[in-house]
């Protein structure tokens, strides 16, 4: 099958959407699949072998000029290119963590409104490019594209598939007028697409809501890793008389760091808690420094006695490592996680997790066995509970044994190229029998 993946650059982040992306293409390509992962905005940053092509599409400097300057509609070929050149848009990436997203909203307009955007000529470029490629499917990576993609399915007549990835966090993030005009756009677009998939059932059914579509056009296809690079927690030589909390997701506030940080703070400070430790890794962008920091006050006690350690962004061989000394994973998200693919890493290394009793991971949890659920948005129940865990060595090893069982059984990435390729096959079927909505 030859299959055309538009995907989303994150700029200079390694993002959870760019990681199954190209998780997801790489392991089709194993499986004998054409796949063409073609970059949007800027280039993909992964930590694994990076299938994706080098043209940038809608690339981020050009998309911006577009929108606010109407002489660059018209601007000639070479000089795009040279806005469009992979270390230029690297470059440009490093001020994107410092945008609100709350700004974003006329462009997020502008693109999704596909041929009537001010990005036409991007997207003639791209549709002229899938066409060289004569695909069989097209699958397009959230639902921000479905402009795009309705114009794939009308010009080239070919099935696109939509995944579904976190579109209403991002949404809630705009500012009212732009938010109510971009999901009306949403909407227009929603019936052109031939399939969607959301990767848990939690997500399934909101968006089943939002996008207002029956609820079997969205088909649940889970996340998948890889784990050749993954040894086991308990081959490693952990000081078993110190717990060590890890911490591995973007250092922000929707991330939980904060309650993360309180729990901390209480457990160090109860009988017995000079016996733990915490690791804190991510991305952290300009934006989010002054709360970090904040976060950081409050564990400076912890801190000066070297019980607090920032890896910052971390690579894979440098996150496969911390994962594999670490005791217990918690990334207590206050929004409710569509995805939650370090839970994923973190069992994969037979490290057992904590996380709050919503979105994926509740359905991620009671799949697996391979953690506990606490109450959201609380600290105090937080600290509770990781330190329940903590104090039980027997528990923390079952549940990192069966949540590294359930990895290597439903949540790895053959399985998910397998599940995400019958979801394929069953929309070509439907098209070729004149059915768009599969």
């Amino acid at each position: 099958m030859k299959i055309a993946y538009i995907a989303a650059g994150a700029a200079g982040m390694y993002c959870g959407s760019c990681l199954h992306d190209n998780t997801l293409a790489s392991a089709l390509i194993d499986k004998g699949h054409d796949v063409a992962l073609i970059p949007t905005y800027t280039p993909m940053k992964t930590d694994e072998r990076d299938v994706s092509l080098e043209p940038v599409f809608y690339g981020a400097v050009n998309v911006y000029l577009q929108q606010k300057f109407p002489l660059f509609k018209r601007s000639p070929r070479f000089l795009d290119r040279l806005l469009d050149r992979p270390g230029l848009l690297r470059w440009v990436s490093r001020f994107a963590g410092s945008t609100d997203a709350s700004l974003l909203g006329a462009l997020t307009l502008s693109v999704l409104q596909g041929e009537d955007g001010h990005q036409q000529k991007e997207l003639h470029r791209l549709l002229e490019f899938v066409e060289t490629f004569k695909p069989d499917l097209v699958q397009i990576t959230n639902a921000m594209f479905l402009g795009i993609g309705g114009a794939i399915r009308q010009q080239l007549d070919v099935p696109v598939v939509c995944g579904l990835t976190g579109e209403d966090l991002y949404l809630e993030e705009l500012t009212d007028g732009y938010r109510r005009e971009v999901h009306r756009e949403i909407l227009a677009h929603a019936d052109q697409i031939d399939g969607f998939i959301a990767t848990s059932r939690y997500y399934a059914s909101e968006m089943t809501r939002l996008l207002q579509v029956p609820s079997e056009r969205i088909q649940v296809v889970p996340l998948g890793i890889h784990l050749d690079d993954f040894e086991l927690a308990e081959e490693t030589e952990n000081d078993l008389d110190t717990v060590t909390i890890g911490y591995l997701a973007r250092l922000c506030p929707e991330k939980g760091l904060h309650l993360l940080c309180d729990a901390f703070d209480k457990i160090k400070r109860e009988p017995g808690g000079e016996r733990y430790k915490l690791k804190l890794a991510g991305y952290l962008s300009s934006r989010d420094k002054l709360y970090f920091e904040e976060q950081l006050s409050k564990l400076s006690p912890w801190i000066a006695d070297g019980s607090v350690e920032n890896l910052g962004e971390v690579d894979r061989a440098q996150k496969l490592a911390m994962l594999c000394n670490i005791d217990i994973l918690s990334v207590p998200t206050t929004y409710r996680e569509p995805k939650g693919l370090f839970v994923l890493e973190a069992w994969a290394a037979s490290t057992p997790v904590v996380q709050p009793d919503h979105g994926a991971f509740t359905e991620l949890i009671e799949n697996s066995g391979g953690g506990l659920l606490v109450q959201p948005n609380s600290s105090e129940a937080l600290a509770e509970t990781i330190r329940e865990l903590g104090d039980n060595q027997f528990q923390r090893v079952e549940l990192g044994k069966q949540g590294r069982r359930a990895v290597e059984q439903i949540y790895n990435a053959e399985a998910m190229a397998r599940r995400t390729v019958a979801v394929y096959e069953h929309v070509l079927s439907c098209s070729k029998e004149g059915a768009i909505h599969a």
